[in-house]
């Protein structure tokens, strides 16, 4: 059952914003804003099939027989939302919402399609309504960027089973195994232990593979002396984790080792960075010059982090664009990385809670280079 005290607090953040700007009401249908909002875990997929609209007095929540029974177990009896299941068009039941409520402007999540914002337009002149929709501009996007309580432990709970992971594969790890089959037992290893799902795709690359940072897994047979980037993560209750370790095959060389080390000096020093106020800017570009003072900067072009929570990319971002302080409560990753084109990869990354007096990883594998014994 959703946590009712948390989810009316969400709400009470959005309802704030709306009183601020002025809307009557607004008309959400991206998921991962839903599964904030209700807190109906294993409840949304792929499909967009339920619409909410939230007024000042009532939660109005749309979607149809294949999710309905879910949404009554999770919600409970006593919910404040209003739950809906009739075959009505989602335009045409906001619609009649809209004309219940004399709303007059009423705002509509950016993520809304076009063919959805426009259908919504007609089935409002059908009903002669006629009202302003102006968009969040990112406002739900904003508010998520900050977790609660809830929010955090759960997010710990995928993490702990991604370390377990990283133990377990270790293990398994030897030459003669391909990236597909190290792919496979990973992910069995974490839904079979206490996983609700994957965070994305896992990366396995090894050896000349992992100097592509998005590389996905293929029949290479790992070799002894390759490097072996994989980046994973689960999920607990929609909650994800994500995390990245590089590990080597036999002892490393010399150069293996001198990468790994800066690296993690990068990955240290912007920890040490990360607190409540910083400006993601500036945390990335303190990884830049760690690595660029190394005479590697022309080999790692991707951002520093991105905040995790119900989605595994959401806000805030340590990156050249993001000129905002980062505030205390985000859920950010630090994950520095050199890609050496025909040789090698590595990359270092946890993800954990920013606070007003620094950075609490809620990852526990440790920082060390992992030599795989063959």
């Amino acid at each position: 059952m959703a946590d009712e005290k948390a989810c009316a607090a969400r709400v009470a953040k959005l309802r704030a914003i709306m009183e601020e700007r002025g809307y009557d009401a607004v008309i959400l249908r991206n998921n991962p804003d839903l599964r904030w909002l209700t807190g109906c875990e294993r409840t949304f997929d792929d499909e967009v099939a339920h619409t909410a609209v939230i007024t000042p007095t009532r939660q109005l929540l749309h979607t149809d027989s294949r999710y309905y029974n879910p949404f009554c177990e999770r919600l409970g009896a006593n919910a404040a939302w209003e739950l809906d299941e009739t075959i009505t068009g989602a335009e045409q039941w906001v619609a009649d919402r809209i004309r219940e409520a004399h709303a007059r402007v009423v705002a509509i999540e950016d993520t809304c399609t076009l063919d959805f914002y426009d259908a919504l337009k007609v089935a409002l002149s059908q009903r002669s309504v006629a009202c302003l929709l102006p968009r969040l501009h990112g406002d739900l996007v904003r508010l998520r960027a900050v977790k609660d309580a809830e929010e955090i432990e759960l997010m710990r709970a995928a993490q702990r089973i991604t370390d377990e992971a990283f133990r377990h594969i270790c293990g398994y790890i030897k030459p003669g195994v391909t990236e597909q089959q190290i792919r496979a037992e990973l992910e069995n290893y974490m839904l079979s232990h206490g996983a609700d799902g994957l965070s994305f795709g896992t990366i396995i690359a090894s050896g000349p593979n992992g100097a592509n940072p998005h590389a996905q897994p293929g029949p290479r047979v790992v070799e002894k002396g390759d490097m072996i980037v994989m980046d994973y993560g689960c999920t607990v209750a929609d909650y994800h984790s994500d995390m990245t370790r590089t590990v080597c095959v036999g002892e490393p060389s010399d150069e293996q080792r001198h990468v790994y080390d800066v690296v993690r000096q990068a990955h240290e020093e912007c920890a040490a960075m990360a607190r409540a106020g910083v400006i993601g800017k500036d945390v990335y570009d303190h990884s830049v010059k760690v690595i660029s003072d190394a005479g590697y900067g022309d080999f790692y072009k991707h951002g520093l982090g991105h905040g995790v929570g119900v989605e595994i990319h959401e806000e805030p971002n340590f990156n050249r664009r993001n000129m905002e302080p980062i505030p205390a409560g985000a859920v950010i990753t630090i994950e520095p990385g050199i890609y050496l084109p025909g040789k090698f990869g590595i990359r270092l990354e946890d993800f954990g809670l920013v606070t007003e007096d620094g950075y609490e990883p809620f990852t526990e594998s440790p920082h060390e280079l992992t030599v795989i014994p063959c």
